[in-house]
């Protein structure tokens, strides 16, 4: 059993959603010429006949008038001078038995001159009766005594102008095609060339060069816009993969201590414990270091949860006002264990679309790195203290948490963000360097962004997100002042 056979090129191009396209233009088109050259063709023989009509008309006017003026002889003299005039006008005059009298028309069907009004037929000339019969349209009036009068008026024009409209039209259409077919050949193929070289970035990429990239024409086209999206989800994909790495190295490295440390407990434990206080003691120890372990683990899922967009949603509508001055209250206490002066300045009513739980997360992280790094103030003549205020900025909530102690050097700030990052001054106190991660991961969650700023001396942690719509149980209260 054989494989499908390979697609030739000229297949491969009439597949491709470009050239369907142009055909379908080309069709629409070519429908659309048509219709507008049948009707142009429809206008100029309806154009045509009523100026045929109305020549008949006046002529038959005029005749009738000499008749009642001078009577028959006259009328034949007129007839047979202008039957005598080269041109496409027919006349004829005949007694009411149907016998000629005057005129340039020879031969008629059967009837023809018995039936008054106007109406299209076939007839031959006087001079030429033996050649084909031609058409016309003519008219018949019963004239006083019971003669008859035929005026009319050959349409061999307007054969020959539907003639020159068929031709014109076979070769338009004909023009059409083969222009269509090469535009749509010609601009099938340059969208073919760009696709086919973002299959073959592409294929680059899966092979394992994430360092590939689909070019850009320049054109701003929608596959130049295709190209950039995609080049910035691999940009990001990029600095995910760099991301794993780091937080792989980072965990080995980060973890590796603790575990030593419940390992190397629980070893002493066995060899060295006598009674069941000392075991009872070890055991503390080593339940402590896991649940040291245990907050890691879950720091992880949660910043890794929030990168994802997984918690998206959990988001409502909320006043982030209240949920700054909750968490601020909780760590009150705890300030003033640390004798650090806990300061407060909170606007009402800063309306969030995003999850108060997780913003309260993330002020309760900035709060702990503000209590345990901020009493270590750098200036003897100022007091260490903690400023914790939101207000309105053009158009986001601005959250700031404030101390005075050692801060973060300039060239660092952007790195404490990454996930397991701790200054060489940060290592001897308590911590995972995992909680600026969290906060700048629930900030990116929100739409907003977390800054780190030189307090003079001091940190200063921006939290900066969208505002939102005023929450359902604000507006009442709001309507009402």
């Amino acid at each position: 059993m054989t494989g499908p056979r390979p697609m030739t090129a000229l297949g491969k191009l009439f597949r491709t959603t470009a050239f369907k396209l142009s055909f379908a233009y080309l069709l629409v088109f070519t429908i659309f010429a048509f219709v507008t050259l049948g009707y142009v063709a429809w206008s100029a023989q309806r154009l045509l006949t009523d100026q045929f009509v109305s020549t008949i008309e006046a002529e038959i006017n005029g005749l009738s008038e000499q008749y009642r003026n001078g009577g028959l002889r006259r009328l034949v003299n007129i007839v047979e001078r202008r039957s005598r005039a080269p041109g496409a006008s027919l006349y004829l005059v005949t007694t009411a038995s149907g016998e000629r009298i005057a005129g340039n028309v020879g031969a008629l069907p059967p009837g023809v001159i018995d039936q008054p009004g106007q109406f299209e037929t076939a007839y031959s000339r006087t001079d030429d009766q033996d050649a084909a019969p031609n058409h016309a349209i003519v008219r018949v009036y019963l004239l006083p005594g019971g003669f008859r009068l035929l005026v009319g008026r050959d349409v061999e024009e307007r054969i020959r102008l539907r003639d020159i409209i068929h031709r014109a039209f076979g070769y338009s259409l004909l023009f059409i095609g083969v222009l269509g077919c090469i535009g749509s050949w010609f601009i099938a193929r340059r969208v073919l060339k760009r696709v086919d070289d973002m299959t073959e970035t592409t294929r680059v990429i899966m092979a394992g060069d994430l360092g590939g990239r689909l070019r850009v024409a320049g054109t701003g086209d929608e596959l130049d816009r295709l190209a950039m999206n995609l080049n910035d989800m691999l940009d990001r994909i990029g600095e995910l993969m760099r991301g794993m790495r780091e937080v792989s190295d980072n965990i080995a490295h980060d973890l590796k201590t603790p575990l030593t440390r419940l390992r190397n407990k629980a070893d002493e434990a066995l060899r060295t414990a006598k009674t069941p206080d000392e075991l009872k003691a070890s055991l503390e120890a080593i339940i402590e270091e896991s649940d040291n372990l245990i907050r890691i683990f879950n720091a992880l899922l949660m910043i890794a949860r929030l990168e994802a967009g997984n918690a998206r949603e959990e988001l409502a509508d909320f006043n982030a006002a209240d949920t700054v001055r909750d968490v601020a209250e909780l760590y009150e206490a705890l300030a003033e264990e640390a004798g650090l002066p806990l300061e407060v300045s909170v606007e009402e009513d800063l309306p969030v679309h995003g999850s108060r739980e997780l913003l309260g997360q993330a002020m309760a992280n900035l709060l702990d790195n503000a209590l345990k790094y901020g009493a270590q103030s750098t200036s003897p003549d100022m007091v260490a203290a903690i400023a914790v205020s939101a207000r309105r900025l053009d158009g986001e909530a601005e959250i700031v948490v404030a101390d005075r102690g050692p801060g973060i050097p300039e060239a660092e700030r952007g790195h404490v963000l990454e996930r397991f990052v701790r200054l060489e001054t940060a290592r001897t106190r308590p911590g995972f360097g995992l909680g600026l991660s969290l906060a700048a991961a629930v900030a990116r969650l929100h739409g907003g962004t977390l800054r780190l700023e030189d307090n003079a001396p001091g940190l200063r942690a921006v939290l900066l997100l969208p505002l939102g719509q005023m929450p359902v149980s604000q507006a009442p209260a709001q309507a009402a002042a």
